[in-house]
């Protein structure tokens, strides 16, 4: 396994970071299976874990704490904060109040004295940062927390929107002013269909030694040929119905379409389009791990497999051309 600094810190983690939001009840809800998961990876040369406090209502960390008992210093082990956990106003966001009882509740679950990398999960506008920022610098002194980091997303939508490359550098900045610890990792979406990242973030993090920890490599199944037109809407899967639909939304066309071309790059070849994927985005300098999600050991071993492939540098400019760099089919 080739591993990798987490940015400036000097902790190493592989390529591949097993995420855990499909282990409970969102995914695969035997625990004793997905434990099994955990455990190949780590016997496999996996040593980086990403959960949430949010994933199957915590039931995800609580897989991985079980998992973990006996193995804990074999791993990484991340997990975020800022979504809601409970009905009241105040469990959620990333206020002093909501982060700090968030952390001693993961802790709990994950079975741990300390957590690796606590990321917060999305941007919370009805905090300062001064307030999140400092709330994180005390639990890194404190010794509950390692390394910090900051997750983010493509949307625009207020409380779900994109944090800008901008304001992340003025979080680094306002640390250093005060003297507090610093975000030492990113977490952004990025895959052949969605490269927004490559335009600003990618830069930026280079600049400033942020590791990128991506995530959704796959797209939620539409760069493993699970979506095509041809093949219909998969009426098994609930993940298809509910956050997919109809593939005859105009929409989808031009990722359609990006797919087949994708799905003919692999035919006759001894990979697939899922490792293929998943190579291309390992393959850029700028990415420091990808967060793959399998809920079986047998997409366990298919994300491992990608580390095998190879891109040519022909296959790399059709890619390009389908997609071309800083743009997005999404």
């Amino acid at each position: 396994m080739d591993f990798r600094s987490l940015g400036s810190a000097g902790v190493k983690v592989s390529p591949l970071c097993l995420g855990t939001m499909m282990f409970g009840a969102w995914g695969n809800p035997d625990h004793q299976e997905c434990i099994r998961i955990i455990h190949q990876a780590l016997d496999r040369g996996i040593n980086f874990i990403d959960t949430a406090n949010m994933y199957s209502d915590g039931e995800s960390e609580e897989i991985v704490g079980k998992a973990l008992e006996g193995r804990r210093e074999e791993a990484v082990l991340a997990t975020k904060v800022r979504f809601s956990m409970g009905d009241g106003p105040n469990q959620m966001g990333l206020s002093r109040k909501a982060i700090q009882e968030q952390a001693e509740h993961s802790l709990r679950r994950l079975r741990t004295d300390v957590i690796d990398l606590y990321q917060i999960h999305r941007l919370d506008p009805s905090t300062p940062w001064e307030e999140t920022l400092s709330t994180l610098d005390d639990l890194v002194r404190q010794g509950k927390v390692r390394y910090i980091g900051c997750s983010t997303n493509h949307y625009d939508e207020p409380e779900q929107r994109r944090l800008d490359a901008w304001e992340i550098v003025d979080t680094l900045w306002l640390c250093q002013q005060r003297g507090w610890e610093r975000f030492v990792s990113l977490q952004p979406p990025y895959s052949i269909l969605r490269r927004i990242m490559e335009n600003e973030h990618f830069p930026m993090t280079r600049r400033f030694g942020l590791a990128n920890i991506v995530w959704s490599p796959l797209e939620g199944g539409w760069l493993t040929g699970k979506y095509r037109h041809a093949h219909g809407n998969p009426e098994d899967s609930p993940r298809a119905k509910n956050w997919v639909g109809d593939l005859g939304n105009p929409t989808f066309e031009r990722r359609l379409k990006v797919v087949e071309e994708l799905v003919s790059m692999v035919e006759g070849r001894s990979f697939s389009l899922a490792e293929l994927s998943l190579a291309w985005v390992l393959k850029n300098p700028e990415v420091t791990a990808a967060i793959i999600g399998p809920r079986t050991e047998e997409q366990l071993s298919s994300s491992l497999a990608a580390l095998e492939v190879e891109i040519s540098d022909e296959e790399l400019e059709r890619i390009d051309r389908l997609v071309p760099p800083g743009s997005s089919v999404l």
